[in-house]
């Protein structure tokens, strides 16, 4: 088993991937034999420049190298600074961490080795894990990992910088990132992750070599479930069906049974809205749930956090906290308050997919397209909905979903959002049509 089975349905991306790990191996054998008096091939303070006259590779596997560009790029593949896009459950995070791992690995990435564990664990010296749970990647996160960069690496092979969340830079601490991936110390490599590249600063995804991810698809997904997770068969197919081949839903929908109940309460909200009264009572009905899931997912932690915060200032059980406790307790409550308000975004946002999905039903039964229903177990409610809408009332709809997900993005007042879309998913009279 290597660092690259848990990357299904993604050859192409592998294939890349895979190349520049061996590309950084062979470069850090080089310079072990040039320290014992070999000849250098690859000088160890910078990548060799991409060869112009040299032969590229050709085929699928490596369509994601025409994004490359080429300042700071070595022959072999491998650069300091990586961009890993696709849709969301794609696996680009797992695809950082293999990467990560077959970096520091002398095999490449076997996945057996205490390089790979721990690198894939997140516990390795050299490999630092970023992500956010707030809206935005702030200067503060970002100044300690310009940082970190300089630092040559303690233990392993490179110095590996994951951001798992690169589309949440916002113009100031991008640029500041920006500096550090402009002037690359010798032996850290960045990988940032992103659901496509539009969503980073353009100054930042032209200085970093592009590899993109596919929707994995639905049977390799479940095949995952089954084999890691020991998931029965049946199960694990729909779970993989109903996230739309999403690994991180499709496990929690496999091993969760309140998410598959809400899931299911989800998408029997439509079938409920009949006239405006009821899609107002609908929207406040998903979005009391979102909020209840968003806070069951933080409160927990909420809490230690605070406890651990008094307990480390000394200041546990005291009724009345001196100023300097009271404006750390302050921060951390504004941290988590943040927290949770980019919980609640998630869990609506996933509620809307949801939706979208079913709708996305209602539109192929509508046209007779033969392809498989996403929601087959609810199969006599999209046979109802369709019959019930024209196909240009449900592209309509799923229109409406997709505005409301933009305006809670762009901080809308979520409840204010799902009450216009369900007014507008109401049945149209047919007398109207």
């Amino acid at each position: 088993m290597t660092v690259w089975d848990d990357l299904v349905g993604q050859p192409d991306a592998v294939s890349v991937l895979r190349r520049a790990a061996d590309a950084a191996r062979a470069q850090v054998e080089q310079q072990a034999a040039a320290d014992l008096g070999g000849d250098l091939l690859v000088a160890d303070d910078e990548f060799a420049p991409h060869d112009p006259d040299g032969v590229e590779p050709t085929g699928s596997a490596l369509a994601a190298e025409a994004h490359a560009p080429a300042p700071g790029r070595h022959v072999g593949g491998m650069t300091h600074a990586w961009l890993l896009t696709g849709p969301p459950g794609s696996g680009r995070s797992n695809a950082a961490r293999a990467f990560a791992a077959a970096l520091q690995c002398p095999r490449g990435g076997c996945g057996e080795c205490h390089e790979c564990r721990t690198a894939l664990s997140g516990g390795h010296a050299d490999v630092t894990l970023v992500a956010t749970e707030h809206v935005f990647l702030r200067v503060e996160d970002v100044r300690p990992l310009v940082t970190l960069a300089q630092q040559r690496p303690s233990l392993g092979r490179w110095r590996v910088i994951v951001v798992e969340d690169a589309d949440r830079l916002n113009d100031t601490s991008g640029n500041l990132l920006l500096k550090a991936i402009e002037e690359p110390p010798p032996r850290t490599v960045w990988l940032l992750c992103a659901p496509s590249a539009e969503d980073v600063l353009v100054t930042i995804r032209s200085r970093c070599r592009h590899v993109g991810l596919r929707v994995p698809p639905v049977a390799d997904v479940a095949a995952l479930l089954v084999r890691r997770h020991g998931i029965d068969p049946a199960v694990a197919s729909f779970a993989a069906r109903a996230a739309q081949s999403h690994i991180g839903f499709a496990r929690r929908l496999a091993v969760d049974e309140s998410a598959r109940i809400r899931r299911r309460e989800v998408l029997r909200l439509p079938m409920q809205v009949t006239s405006v009264g009821a899609a107002v009572l609908a929207a406040a009905e998903l979005v009391e749930v979102a909020q209840e899931e968003a806070k069951a997912a933080t409160a927990d932690r909420d809490a230690s956090e605070r406890a651990a915060l008094l307990h480390s200032l000394g200041a546990e059980g005291q009724a009345t906290l001196p100023p300097p406790v009271r404006a750390q307790v302050r921060q951390l409550e504004e941290n988590q308050k943040r927290r949770a308000t980019r919980a609640n975004r998630d869990v609506l946002d996933r509620a809307l997919v949801d939706l979208l999905s079913l709708y996305r039903d209602v539109l192929v039964v509508q046209l007779g397209s033969p392809v498989e229903l996403v929601n087959a177990e609810m199969a006599d409610d999209v046979e109802r909905l369709a019959g019930a809408a024209t196909p240009a009332e449900t592209l309509r709809r799923m229109e409406a979903i997709g505005e409301a997900r933009t305006r809670i993005e762009a901080n809308v007042s979520p409840l204010l959002a799902i009450e216009a879309l369900m007014v507008r998913l109401r049945p149209v009279d047919v007398r109207s049509r």
